[in-house]
């Protein structure tokens, strides 16, 4: 290639600011929760006891599970949307919640009385749970493939899988402010598998949005 095009293709190039990778993607997050968050509001409201809820542990704990999923998704896709990076050793932490959260939930369904072993399990919302975290997930993955459409991951599919998980999360800790359910296996067992959904659908969409 001409010297000359090589100079005049590089002359305009400036330095990225340190931290635009991770600003970028914290924003998207961010973003599409506010997002997440005014639809839910007048579509399906804010929990009935939201003013006692949280002096509740279980309020704590459905937050602080999703909200770390959403964090280990971010560094997820942080480190997946450079081009030097293929995978992150740290997609056993997720794993390691989802295992720890699931033995609390199998240890407190097991103590409980046979009455409320059920509502422990499935509660009155297991059907659409899984679906609703989906449905207020969405615009935050959207959001965030769009930003990653402008960084250089070299694995598609599975920055795409680490931005679902993302978005899993935060979709999933908006839907917790209507959720009333207090069963710890309720939420390993739904939260977990609306959260998967989004990862799901993200990695697929990764392939096709992502690739370049």
């Amino acid at each position: 290639m001409n010297p000359d095009l090589i100079d005049h293709l590089v002359d305009d190039l400036r330095p990225t600011r340190r931290g635009t990778l991770q600003w970028l993607l914290l924003g998207a997050v961010v973003m599409g929760a506010v997002v997440a968050a005014i639809l839910m509001v007048p579509s399906i409201g804010l929990r009935g006891d939201i003013m006692t809820a949280p002096a509740t542990a279980m309020f704590w704990i459905k937050l602080a599970y999703t909200s770390v999923l959403g964090l280990l998704g971010l560094l997820a896709a942080m480190a997946l949307s450079r081009p030097e990076k293929n995978n992150w050793p740290g997609v056993w932490a997720v794993g390691g919640v989802f295992l720890l959260t699931l033995a609390g939930g199998l240890w407190q369904w097991g103590n409980a009385a046979e009455a409320i072993k059920p509502v422990l399990m499935f509660g009155g919302t297991a059907l659409v749970c899984p679906f609703l975290i989906v449905v207020f997930s969405a615009p935050v993955l959207a959001i965030m493939l769009a930003a990653m459409r402008r960084l250089a991951p070299t694995s598609p599919a599975l920055a795409g899988l680490a931005a679902g998980l993302a978005s899993g999360g935060a979709g999933a800790s908006v839907y917790a402010f209507h959720c009333g359910e207090t069963g710890l296996l309720f939420l390993a067992l739904w939260y977990s598998l609306g959260v998967g959904l989004v990862a799901l659908g993200g990695a697929l969409l990764g392939r096709v949005v992502l690739r370049w």
